[in-house]
């Protein structure tokens, strides 16, 4: 491992953290947070699940990265973690020691990160990480089914009346990203629920139905509309991860199987290094 990138993580632990939580900023200069915006979801996501998956990678050697992975977490639930008047469960952003009620598409990777981590979870939280990953799975689908298009919006809001719906128009996109179906396949995996491969199954038919064209398949400007509105491109992450995800949520568990491999954020199967390397199964 690149020491200077495990300085980094050493110098993050260090830091005072406002509630346990990990502002997105960081001033290079001085070493101190920048503004206090936190979020699971752009900026802040990868970083939750680089601890976890460093720890993984490792064969679960790496206890800083686990310790920081399930201390966050737990920041992470009592900090951002809300449930709407009709019991869906969401994570929130949190804005100078404000609560935005909204929860962004990339967000609802946590689903699947949760599942990931829940079975090394200290004490006996694996069941109730178990249920928080499936709730978080269940409003990300909800956001989905809410829509015109059955495709989700780049965010949605749990305010003024509304829940899993994106009330701003800046936020009723859909660009083809991964995160939802990432979460199914997780779940799918990790429980046997076929209810995970039904969701990513309708996911599927909404795709073909809405954005296939010719040259492809396009992000649709407003899933609210009844027709697509294409906005004629095909994001790069689109076959890197969304229709990975969806090729491994309808294979077999021996396919890249978790025990010996690790997904970083777009994807890319990783290798479990162990002390001593058994032949790996391709």
């Amino acid at each position: 491992t690149c020491p200077q990138v495990m300085n980094i993580r050493k110098v993050l632990n260090r830091l005072d953290k406002p509630q346990g939580l990990y502002p997105n900023y960081l001033n290079p200069n001085s070493g101190q947070w920048g503004q206090h915006h936190v979020s699971v979801g752009g900026l802040g996501d990868s970083f939750y699940e680089y601890l976890l998956k460093a720890w993984l990678m490792s064969d679960k050697t790496d206890e800083e990265g686990r310790k920081m992975y399930y201390d966050a977490l737990q920041a992470i639930e009592t900090n951002l973690m809300r449930k709407s008047s009709s019991g869906l469960t969401y994570i929130a952003e949190w804005k100078g020691g404000l609560l935005e009620h909204k929860m962004g598409h990339l967000t609802c990777f946590a689903g699947g990160m949760i599942a990931l981590g829940a079975d090394g979870a200290p004490g006996d939280k694996t069941g109730h990480q178990m249920e928080q990953a499936a709730e978080i799975a269940r409003t990300c689908h909800e956001s989905y089914a809410r829509t015109a298009l059955k495709l989700g919006p780049e965010a949605f809001r749990f305010d003024g009346g509304v829940e899993a719906i994106a009330t701003r128009q800046n936020e009723k996109y859909f660009i083809l990203r991964p995160e939802v179906i990432e979460t199914y396949m997780y779940l799918w995996r990790l429980t046997h629920d076929p209810k995970y491969r039904e969701w990513g199954w309708e996911a599927v038919q909404a795709l073909e139905q809405h954005c296939r064209v010719d040259g492809g398949y396009s992000g649709i400007r407003d899933v609210y509309a009844s027709a697509p509105n294409h906005d004629d491109v095909q994001q790069s992450f689109y076959l890197a991860e969304t229709l990975k995800y969806l090729y491994l949520l309808f294979s077999d568990d021996d396919h890249l199987p978790f025990d010996h491999w690790v997904f970083n954020t777009e994807a890319h199967p990783l290798p479990v290094i162990r002390n001593h390397q058994p032949d790996r199964p391709n």
